[in-house]
């Protein structure tokens, strides 16, 4: 990606205009937040291509695992269109586009589910010409971004109910700026604070890159909902002086037996929240399960850049030569989770059999979803 105000790339400065929206399609282009630059400036980079697509996930301009899934179905309707204008076979040159984008991240499911939806969608139509098919999976992308909007309300009203009044702490960022504009577990609270419950949310730093001191905050604040920041071995101080009531945190991914793959700290707090007997609820769509692994020691763990850990805002605070190890993510055993909410329900232990059948559920057409609630 380059910077500047009309290249590939380019960003855009300004303040949030209005709700958060982690990105957009407009101009034939996909514009996204820079989530590296929050809170300290807003500034919006506009990639044009596949590869601008897949930096810009692996360097987490966006982040968050449903905004990463949708981020990387444009990043192919962006390839099959720069394919198409080349005079390209498509179909063929979308295997490679769809290598790069996996290889941007390699622990977020959803990542991996958009990026097999758009080329489901190529192969069910072997007969179309370049230019159909790249409109094809501009449409696409259209529908997984606006499907993930719709999917994240339903998480919230089906989660709202379960969190207690009073304080509930939450780790890493899960709203609108890891999804496309509403959240999972930001989501929940934010249909319990419309439902009138009131609640303070308790925002742990996000060590080493700060998502929540950075961007759960800020957005909070944008909400007007009340939040207090608290650093990451805070958190079982504020337990023990019963300052929250619950816990709940998104997912990067989901594995059969109910084990949640999520942002490295996550597994420290669901241990906590046990030994201090409060619920820990896990939030997330059920395009975040992968029912092909059994659980989560099977899971790609991502080690991300030393330089995450010895740096701070672009100043060093270890001395040179020191071995760093840096995981994004840690895995929560399924023991340790209350409940994990979907947009098709919550679903609690045995963990195995209620997420077959919410799998099941989602795959299902919207008649057969209806046959099933009765």
């Amino acid at each position: 990606m380059t910077q500047g105000s009309n290249g590939p790339g380019a960003a855009h400065r300004g303040s949030s205009p209005g709700p958060v929206q982690s990105l957009a399609w407009r101009d034939g282009a996909l514009h996204l937040i820079d989530q590296r630059r929050l809170p300290l400036a807003f500034e919006t980079v506009i990639c044009r291509t596949a590869r601008e697509v897949a930096e810009a996930i692996r360097a987490m301009v966006v982040r968050g695992a449903p905004a990463i899934g949708a981020a990387a179905a444009y990043g192919m309707a962006l390839g099959a269109r720069e394919l198409a204008e080349r005079g390209a076979e498509v179909r063929a040159g979308l295997e490679q586009i769809a290598a790069e984008l996996r290889a941007a991240r390699p622990t977020a499911v959803n990542l991996f589910w958009a990026v097999d939806r758009m080329l489901a969608v190529a192969d069910a139509h072997p007969g179309a010409s370049s230019s159909q098919l790249a409109d094809m999976l501009l449409a696409e992308a259209h529908a997984i971004a606006a499907a993930d909007a719709e999917t994240c309300r339903a998480i919230g009203a089906h989660g709202a109910p379960l969190l207690p009044a009073g304080g509930v702490l939450t780790h890493c960022n899960t709203g609108a700026l890891a999804t496309v504009d509403y959240g999972t577990a930001l989501g929940v609270i934010r249909a319990a604070r419309a439902a009138g419950k009131p609640l303070h949310v308790y925002a742990s730093e996000t060590r080493p890159f700060l998502q929540g001191a950075r961007l759960t905050t800020w957005e909070l604040l944008q909400e007007g909902i009340p939040v207090t920041l608290i650093t990451d071995n805070m958190a079982a101080y504020v337990m023990a002086q019963g300052l929250v009531q619950s816990v709940i945190v998104g997912a990067d991914r989901i594995t059969a037996n109910g084990d949640v793959v999520n942002k490295i700290g996550t597994y420290g707090l669901a241990v906590l929240a046990k030994e201090h007997g409060l619920p820990f609820y896990v939030a997330a769509p059920v395009s975040t399960l992968d029912l092909s692994l059994q659980d989560g020691s099977q899971v790609p763990i991502e080690e991300r850049d030393a330089s995450e850990v010895t740096h701070v805002l672009g100043q060093r605070i270890a001395p040179e030569g020191v071995a760093v190890l840096n995981p994004a993510f840690d895995v929560t055993p399924a023991a340790y989770v209350t409940a994990i909410i979907t947009e098709f329900g919550v679903v609690r232990p045995p963990y195995e059999a209620g997420l077959a059948r919410i799998a099941a559920q989602a795959e299902a057409g919207p008649e057969e979803r209806r046959a099933a609630r009765g």
